[in-house]
């Protein structure tokens, strides 16, 4: 029964950050909506659309015995990678924002990346429940997990889509630490993750860009530091309560397509601090419900498996947060049941 509780917390908590996520997409979207598609609502159909798809999704795959995946991780992880594949070819992979990384279904799109994310978990998942006592050792024990990573990684970065490749690796990480990895291989690994993102900040120029950006947005106010000062200037007026939903000043055209990476910035202006409070504690909920179950799954492989999948997700929310108030530099990563 306890853990029936804890279930229905974690169900609860997710069917209203949804539905809160379904309004602020209307909010923040429809001026733009009605320029671009003569259609205010069309963001907020498809939000609801999708919605409605997850729900039922969510419940068809609750009744789906978790172990089915440790018995087709190979398999799992093998169609991921040959889909990471596909998207790179012309004509199959269709391109967006400058990233060849969707399959384009009408309007619509699918990002294999996302598959792959949680292909890698299960994979990795599985290969440590099998070898709980290599961990200790590179050669049999890490190796074979980062390799996988690393070409996973390294397909992802052909689209480029560096923020997906950052969340994906970083997951992985996370599951190793748990497991027990030495901290001294931790240290060696930052090292070269430090050489190897300087390596792909100087062979990409926009990147380099997005960082002197990112240090100084005022340097170029109309080119490179344009979102992020919009940002900014949408989240300091919000004050305690915000404008209230449906006043934002920010998504009349001056914060780019409000409704997609930097949503929270009109979250801010509309709601102020105190519905970023609410906003933080259904994420908290969430989180701290996954992380209960983890901890109380009885096998290896389930607590690697939802482990994994909570921290990747807990890391994006993280990551999106810090991009918006201008913690870390501006890049591609969408704020979990909201953007």
């Amino acid at each position: 029964m306890k853990n029936r509780n804890i279930e229905l917390t974690l169900f609860i908590s997710v069917i209203l950050i949804s539905l809160f996520g379904v309004l602020m997409i209307y909010s923040s979207s429809y001026v733009w909506a009605e320029y671009k598609f003569h259609d205010p609502y069309k963001y907020l159909k498809n939000q609801f659309l999708f919605f409605v798809a997850g729900i039922i999704l969510m419940l068809i795959v609750s009744k789906i015995d978790y172990k089915k995946y440790f018995k087709y991780s190979n398999k799992i992880l093998l169609c991921c990678i040959t889909l990471l594949i596909l998207v790179l070819i012309p004509g199959i992979g269709t391109v967006r924002n400058g990233s060849r990384s969707w399959f384009g279904i009408g309007s619509f799109g699918i990002q294999p990346s996302e598959f792959a994310k949680l292909g890698l978990i299960i994979f990795t998942s599985k290969y440590l429940s099998n070898n709980p006592k290599q961990i200790k050792k590179f050669k049999t024990g890490v190796f074979p997990i980062l390799l996988v990573t690393l070409i996973t990684f390294g397909l992802i970065m052909l689209q480029p889509d560096f923020g997906t490749g950052v969340i994906i690796v970083m997951t992985i990480i996370g599951i190793l630490f748990v497991a027990g990895l030495d901290i001294k291989i931790f240290l060696k690994f930052g090292i070269l993750g430090i050489i190897g993102v300087v390596v792909l900040i100087l062979l990409a120029p926009y990147r380099l860009k997005r960082i002197l950006s990112f240090l100084n947005p005022w340097s170029d106010p109309l080119g490179s530091g344009f979102q992020i000062i919009q940002s900014l200037y949408s989240i300091g007026p919000g004050g305690l309560f915000g404008l209230g939903i449906g006043n934002s000043i920010q998504k009349h055209f001056y914060l780019p397509e409000p409704q997609t990476d930097f949503i929270f910035s009109i979250i801010s202006e509309e709601l102020g601090f105190m519905g970023i409070i609410i906003l933080s504690i259904f994420f908290i909920l969430i989180f701290y419900n996954s992380l209960k179950i983890s901890i109380k799954c009885n096998d290896l492989f389930g607590k690697y498996l939802s482990f994994g999948i909570t921290f990747g997700l807990i890391f994006q929310t993280i990551l999106n947060l810090s991009v918006v108030v201008g913690l870390i530099p501006v890049t591609g990563y969408a704020l979990l049941l909201y953007s």
